[in-house]
């Protein structure tokens, strides 16, 4: 294995900074994991309380429509409303700004990564501002431990029991099945196997599916005290999954036992080994090393540093070949790091700053913050990015933004292309920004140049 600076930061970190020096070896990749992470965001468990204060204004202020107390009570919903939207601010900066300011972004990537994998998204209003607190408090201590835990710790998760209708399955012939005919919901169970564990077309059937999801009722959350196991909308007895039963009976710790069995499971071993190559490497990851990976996730039972050090052991994970095609957002914080844009200077961004530069970009690029389509997250295959609009748009930002986020203290775009892209910089890119008309000019075209977008 031939361990190379350049490529380490580009493909493995958030992107090469005139703030930083270069990796140095793998051990620095992954000592970054161990460093607790920079900028504030707030747990979900602390936000908790204001989806509650959320809907009682709301309420309030629907009752109170043609009464005196009308513009009192909009105004208090309005008040609550906005505060939402600040910690939705706060938290995009902060989760931009670990990238931006990491020394060199592994741990960041991989936080992205895992969010993307356990994929939760607002349904109303009232949550949009705690995502990235959920994130926070079931992802982010887990990065560095086993998949098992944090398998737990996401499926158990006040976020993910809403995103998924968890909250809403009811065993049929539980207490509430049969006293309010209420009935199971699927979605939990059918994205356990096919998108968190065992990859589509695993080794399940839609019997091991309806078999988990009876098994997983109870599992229920309310804003007023978060996660907990109702052992009224259980479903009695037992159930099979992938060939194992397991008693309702025992109740909450045996909903942890099947979800044990299926982090541990080879072939949830292989689909998580190839899903993290594809997001370092691009699609068609070398067979060897998928199974390398795979190899070290069944003998440690799923302790993810050493899967991840199994992938930059592996030769054909340094080849200079660029085949994975960064997302909007990785574009925008490499492009922020070659800038020497500070961590600091994005965590204290202005609203109009966020929205203008950040927002507002992002979901015209084709990634809007937190809002992937569906379930199973944002595109595997970054080629998918590679669109007209998008395209445009990240030319368009890589021609002003700069100016903005330097407040016009531009560098020189002959210094620029090789902070931004070290000895991968081609001489056309060399020779253009050499040739631009203006350091605005030779900035942009260094950043919309095909290598800068690669990794």
């Amino acid at each position: 294995m031939t361990f190379d600076p350049t490529i380490a930061a580009v493909r493995f970190g958030t992107g090469l900074s005139p703030l930083f020096s270069r990796p140095t070896g793998i051990d620095g990749l992954l000592d970054e994991l161990d460093a607790t992470p920079q900028f504030e965001i707030q747990r979900f468990s602390e936000i908790l309380p204001t989806i509650k204060q959320f809907q009682i204004a709301a309420r309030e202020s629907r009752a109170a429509r043609g009464t005196p107390e009308a513009d009192a009570r909009a105004e208090e919903f309005r008040d609550i409303r906005k505060a939402g939207n600040v910690v939705y601010n706060q938290s995009l900066r902060a989760t931009l700004a670990r990238s931006v300011g990491a020394q060199i972004g592994f741990a960041a990537r991989l936080g992205s990564f895992w969010a993307d994998h356990f994929t939760v998204k607002a349904r109303n209003t009232p949550q949009r501002h705690t995502i990235t607190g959920y994130i926070e408090e079931a992802i982010t201590p887990h990065i560095a431990g086993s998949f098992g835990d944090m398998l737990r710790s996401v499926t158990t998760h006040p976020a993910m029991l809403v995103y998924l209708e968890q909250f809403k399955s009811i065993g049929a012939n539980s207490v509430v099945g049969v006293n309010q005919g209420r009935g199971l919901n699927e979605n939990f169970a059918r994205e356990l196997l096919e998108l968190h564990t065992l990859g589509v077309g695993g080794p399940y059937s839609q019997t091991d599916v309806r078999e988990l999801a009876e098994l997983l009722t109870g599992l229920t959350y309310q804003p007023q005290r978060g996660f907990f196991y109702n052992k009224r909308f259980a479903e009695p007895g037992a159930e099979t999954v992938l060939g194992v039963t397991y008693d309702a009976a025992d109740g909450v710790d045996n909903i942890f036992n099947a979800i044990d069995a299926l982090a541990r499971h080879p072939q949830t071993a292989a689909h998580i080994s190839e899903k993290i190559a594809i997001y370092f490497l691009g699609q068609n990851p070398d067979a060897g090393l998928v199974a390398a990976m795979t190899d070290v996730f069944i003998q440690t039972e799923g302790w993810l540093p050493a899967v991840y050090g199994a992938m930059l052991d592996h030769d054909t994970a340094w080849g200079r070949s660029l085949q994975q095609i960064k997302s909007p957002q990785r574009f925008m914080t490499s492009a922020m790091r070659a800038l020497g844009v500070t961590g600091g200077d994005v965590a204290n961004a202005s609203g109009r700053s966020t929205r203008e530069q950040i927002i507002g970009p992002l979901r015209v690029m084709g990634q809007p913050w937190q809002n992937p389509i569906g379930p199973d997250g944002w595109p595997d295959d970054g080629a998918d990015w590679v669109n007209p609009q998008g395209m445009a748009e990240r030319i368009s930002w890589a021609m002003t933004a700069p100016t903005v986020l330097l407040s016009g203290k531009l560098p020189d775009p002959r210094d620029l292309v090789i902070t931004a892209l070290g000895d991968l910089a081609t001489q056309d890119v060399i020779f253009a920004a050499s040739a631009a008309e203006s350091r605005a000019e030779g900035i942009g075209v260094i950043l919309s140049a095909p290598t800068f977008h690669r990794s």
